[in-house]
């Protein structure tokens, strides 16, 4: 710990920020990255970011075979940069590895329910690298409370979706889809609680803490039923996706005016936590905004290629009046 503790002061020291900016930094750079590889050309796209039900053709190969590998490798003539290329979108994961990502932000969720009650060495190791700028504007014990307990919820929930919603599927994606998955999440279960650094500090959490003794504030009174409600709604459409034949259109109600209302869903669910999670004298919490940011430019570039995907498929007609993932303006 006290080696990590020496990379992180070393880290921050050459970057001149404190352990809330550069988690802030960690979601902008993740999403500009993503942005940016959004206008890549079609032959790079293909290889690094399509992947699953959108890398599958619409010929007469049936649609779930997975994709062929001669479509990314090299011929004996192809040019050097070709067959580099190759060998990095060859460097794949199974989709399945998607469930990872939901075993790492509950197992996040609970090292750090287990670090904020002892105040644990990894706590520290954070919370005393918190400019004291931000330990001022702090979230309260019951905010901090809060929001661990919805992100723990939150994960729970997909890590069951992902069991139980699941069919075996040949699809792989680039390894780091993966990487920058997990690195989010792990992101996510600190960001939940970082801005309330100043108070946790201040005092340990106690048993009280965890009571209902007061009624809840107007934020926390619209915010909270908000986040229950994205929630049911996106559990409704994961349940319905998977009980559809593979690969058909979506006639559900939640699909009538969107692409991917799943995807909707999990931007409200962030949204909510944005709001549930700002420290006093704010509107909303920036750091979870920033990861919200990463959620939207990943989630509606995926969108982007569903779109492509249904149109390729079943015909224009399929997605004529639907908005890929916010109603009015994408």
């Amino acid at each position: 710990m006290i080696v990590l503790a020496g990379l992180v002061d070393t880290a921050l020291a050459f970057t001149h920020m404190d352990a809330i900016d550069a988690l802030r930094a960690f979601f902008i750079l993740a999403s500009c990255t993503i942005l940016s590889v959004s206008v890549l050309p079609d032959s790079l796209h293909s290889r690094f970011v399509v992947y699953g039900a959108r890398a599958t053709s619409t010929d007469s190969k049936p649609p779930s075979a997975p994709a062929s590998r001669t479509s990314t490798s090299s011929s004996p003539s192809s040019s050097p940069a070709t067959r580099i290329l190759d060998y990095l979108a060859s460097l794949r994961v199974p989709h399945s590895y998607f469930t990872q990502f939901y075993v790492a932000s509950v197992a996040a969720s609970v090292f750090w329910g287990v670090q904020l009650l002892c105040r644990g060495a990894a706590f520290q190791a954070f919370a005393t690298r918190v400019s004291p700028d931000h330990l001022q504007r702090s979230m309260t014990i019951n905010q901090v409370l809060l929001c661990w307990v919805c992100m723990l919820l939150q994960g729970v929930r997909r890590l069951y979706e992902c069991f139980v919603f699941s069919r075996p599927s040949a699809s792989r994606m680039w390894f780091i889809h993966w990487l920058v998955g997990l690195a989010f999440y792990l992101g996510m279960s600190v960001a939940v609680w970082a801005e309330g650094a100043g108070t946790l500090l201040a005092r340990p959490i106690v048993l009280d803490d965890a009571k209902v003794t007061i009624a809840p504030s107007l934020r926390t009174f619209i915010s909270l039923p908000i986040f229950l409600l994205a929630s049911g709604l996106q559990h409704d459409a994961h349940h319905y996706l998977f009980s559809l034949e593979k690969y058909t259109l979506p006639i559900h109600p939640l699909f009538h005016r969107l692409v991917c209302p799943h995807y909707t869903a999990e931007c409200v669910i962030y949204l909510s936590l944005a709001f549930l999670a700002a420290p006093q004298g704010e509107t909303i919490n920036k750091t979870i905004l920033a990861a919200l940011a990463f959620v939207a430019i990943n989630l509606g570039l995926t969108t982007a290629n569903t779109r492509r995907w249904y149109i390729q498929k079943f015909g224009g007609s399929s997605m004529q009046g639907k908005w890929n993932m916010i109603p009015g303006i994408y």
